[in-house]
């Protein structure tokens, strides 16, 4: 038990004994939305002339043992709905977020959500904490336009729960829609959501990457790791390659992209490799005008960006951590492939790899200065 673990008790405590048993619902209408796995995003407006509501959404907890790269190495994930990161949830500037929040019998740890959207009570961590076998039910009014991180956060093993994958983003949009910086409407045709992971594999005497029946048995040696702040993966989607090859994203040249990406425990420099960010909301808040033309932007650790960027060439575009040693050795890359027809005018190979000419370079056989 340590100083943090009590001061953290004792501030749920409080929290706990000064909330109402049971709180009255708003006089408005209910919309119940099914969430679905990262990277897509349920259906939902971009902007509404209706007034806000009650969003309902429903997330089970889902602790398992996943493998995270290609070389089958596995490990003990505690997770939102059974993803890493967790799903993504899009409400309007007044809706109220309502979670039922369900942690099954089946798991052995306890949980809770912290919702960085959210006011009062450790984001909701203090009101949600629920014990294997039980559900609970939070409800908090969305005040704030923006991207935000909701993550795990129970008392004394916030960091393991975070870097197991508990974590996710809730997006809430400003009900008339996203604004350039002159207030000119932005909109997107598609939208993607890309959660990143650091993740922590004990290993063996030999090196070898460990494996282990329970939770509760890898605990102590997953923490040893964390507490090392060396990664031995790092990755999106919960994977190495779960957003490459044959999971690529898709779009066609014209289109609108929305880009999420959230970290919850690291910062991170998302660069989509051939391509730009249009519109950077680099901290995520849609209050704050949209940066323009990013080659990489900066998302902190604890938060998520968003960039929009219409894509103007086919082909295989990378979507990369810009820590390179991260993006190549440890895993944090992802392809968006994108259908359409080539445009020389942006791009174009002027002759093919030959012999060297010398004295002369380019198409019209510019002399070289000497």
């Amino acid at each position: 038990m340590t100083r943090r673990s009590v001061l953290m008790g004792a501030a749920v405590a409080a929290l706990l004994a000064a909330a109402p048993a049971l709180a009255a619902s708003p006089d408005l209408p209910r919309k119940t939305v099914d969430l679905v796995a990262p990277p897509f995003v349920h259906p939902h407006q971009q902007a509404t002339r209706e007034g806000p509501a009650i969003v309902a959404f429903k997330m089970v907890i889902e602790e398992k043992e996943v493998v995270i790269d290609e070389a089958g190495t596995k490990f003990r994930a505690m997770t939102f709905n059974g993803t890493m990161p967790g799903p993504m949830m899009v409400v309007h500037e007044g809706d109220y977020v309502e979670l039922t929040l369900v942690n099954p019998d089946t798991n052995t740890m306890p949980h809770n959500i912290d919702f960085h959207a959210a006011t009062g009570a450790l984001g909701g961590g203090a009101l949600t904490h629920v014990n294997p076998g039980e559900q609970v039910v939070l409800r908090f009014k969305a005040t704030r336009t923006g991207a935000f991180v909701y993550h795990c956060a129970p008392e004394g093993m916030i960091p393991w729960h975070v870097v197991s994958g508990m974590s996710g983003t809730l997006m809430v949009l400003p009900r008339n829609g996203l604004k350039d910086r002159d207030g000119k409407p932005l909109r997107y045709d598609r939208i993607y959501y890309v959660g990143e992971n650091d993740l922590y594999v004990p290993r063996d005497e030999t090196g070898k990457y460990k494996t282990y029946e329970s939770l509760a048995e890898s605990y102590s040696d997953t923490t040893e790791v964390m507490r090392k702040l060396i990664p031995t993966h790092v990755v999106f989607n919960g994977k190495v390659g779960a957003l490459t090859g044959a999971n690529a994203m898709t779009a066609k040249v014209g289109e609108t992209v929305m880009i999420v990406h959230s970290q919850a425990n690291r910062d991170t420099r998302p660069h989509l490799i051939g391509g730009h960010g249009d519109y950077v909301w680099e901290t995520g808040k849609f209050a704050n005008p949209p940066e323009k033309n990013l080659e990489t932007w900066f998302v902190r650790g604890g938060s998520a960006g968003a960039a929009l960027y219409t894509f103007l060439q086919p082909g295989i575009y990378a979507y990369v951590n810009h820590n390179l040693i991260e993006a190549v050795e440890l895993g944090a890359t992802a392809h968006f492939k994108v259908e359409g027809t080539w445009n020389d005018d942006l791009m174009t190979q002027v002759s093919p790899p030959g012999p060297i000419t010398p004295g002369k370079v380019g198409a019209a056989g510019t002399s070289v200065v000497k």
